[in-house]
């Protein structure tokens, strides 16, 4: 603990780097036991603040979890990035004022939590994934650690009783003591760890062939009251490769205090990580872009081309069932994607609600096997009109908490 209680970062100050989303990764010997408090970390690394905005993909049936997200708000993490040329480390500050570890399997209790997600393939960043889950023919690489302390024995489901009395009501001594207590350890629940590939909502599949290499670690100042969240990858696996030395990522984090789990959290837009003698500058232009349209004039036309259907901050009029909340969408979502989900809705397809809960509300029919999204294309907009409601949905993102 004393490692992580010298983290020296402050998240609670505003900066102007705020909306640039561009993390250049440090050069490095080696990343051979880099744990998320090292003093290489603490040292050296060149942080970025990025702002994550709370994201709800689907409505939980848990009333006490809706009601403490219902008004969200979003939160400042410092991202940061180490190579030694083949692997990549992503470290992720955020500020968390509880510190909620895993303490079983409950239905009332859960852990904080991130995750670091890479698009498979960032050659045209005009055409980045979706930013949650991937999107058909744009995968995403997840990794995904939660908050652990000790590990907790769970039954294994084979009848196993044996190693679920206490180690004193044994007939066990000295070295047998020991022996029992470490296959006790063996069966216990380890840090949760996982890796994943999507490519749209419900692709989600874990990675269990051993095709990456990779580990994650996490620590909390309780000082300050931040977590350090680190993953190490190689730089190019067999689900996501650098594209002329520039990585696109994104991060989330989840509030176990705030019953968040699963699509209930807090999340990054794409963010470009720049490994050395990165000379190209398309991802990070698409991923800083503020577009510069009328935002006055696109409210406008939001409310009269899309208000019927999708409910944001300032229209609350469409059932909630209809489309997608874009309520935080100008905090996730880059330009590029918002003008192609304007233009060509088809290009990423969002599956919606239980369609047999909510049959009135399908987000998308199937056209010979593929889904076929029921907005209409508006490419029929001026292009004006087109950047004016781009520039305005920029706008619609949660207040930073402070």
């Amino acid at each position: 603990m004393k490692r992580v209680a010298t983290m020296t970062l402050s998240l609670g100050v505003l900066c102007a780097a705020y909306g640039a989303n561009v993390v250049k990764a440090v050069k490095v010997r080696s990343l051979h036991g880099l744990r998320c408090g090292a003093y290489l970390v603490r040292k050296y690394a060149h942080f970025t603040p990025v702002v994550l905005y709370p994201q709800t993909t689907l409505h939980l049936n848990d009333k006490k979890a809706n009601e403490l997200n219902k008004d969200a708000k979003a939160i400042v993490a410092k991202v940061a990035a180490f190579t030694d040329g083949k692997k990549v480390a992503i470290i992720v500050h955020w500020p968390d004022r509880s510190k909620d570890i895993y303490k079983g399997y409950k239905s009332d209790s859960y852990p904080d939590g991130f995750a670091v997600q890479f698009a498979a393939n960032a050659t045209n960043p005009q055409k980045l994934p979706y930013i949650g889950m991937g999107s058909d023919g744009r995968a995403v690489e997840i990794f995904l650690r939660k908050a652990y302390g000790q590990s907790v024995y769970e039954p294994n489901g084979n009848g196993d009783v044996a190693h679920q009395v206490n180690p004193h009501n044994t007939d066990y001594f000295g070295k047998e003591l020991k022996k029992f207590e470490k296959e006790v350890q063996k069966l216990g629940v380890r840090p949760y760890a996982r890796a994943f590939v999507s490519e749209g909502f419900r692709s989600m599949t874990e990675i269990k062939d051993g095709s990456v290499t990779w580990r994650s670690d996490m620590c909390y100042n309780t000082k300050r009251h931040i977590w350090g969240g680190m993953v190490i990858k190689p730089i190019d696996d067999a689900y996501s490769k650098a594209a002329k030395n520039e990585l696109a990522i994104a991060v989330a984090v989840w509030d176990g205090k705030e019953l968040q789990r699963d699509g209930l959290k807090r999340l990054s837009s794409w963010i470009a990580v720049k490994l050395p003698h990165a000379k190209n500058r398309a991802l990070e232009k698409v991923v800083s872009e503020k577009v510069r349209g009328d935002v006055a004039e696109g409210k406008k036309q939001f409310a009269a081309n899309c208000a019927s259907c999708h409910n944001d901050k300032d229209f609350h009029n469409a059932p909630i069932y209809m489309a997608p909340d874009l309520s935080n969408v100008g905090g996730q979502a880059t330009a590029a994607y918002l003008r192609e989900s304007i233009l060509d809705p088809n290009a990423v397809v969002v599956p919606g609600y239980n369609r047999n809960q909510h049959p009135s509300y399908a987000w998308y029919n199937l056209k010979n096997g593929k889904r076929v999204s029921i907005m209409p294309s508006f490419s029929y907009l001026d292009a004006k009109v087109v950047n004016d409601i781009v520039a305005y949905l920029q706008t619609q993102k949660a207040e930073v908490a402070k």
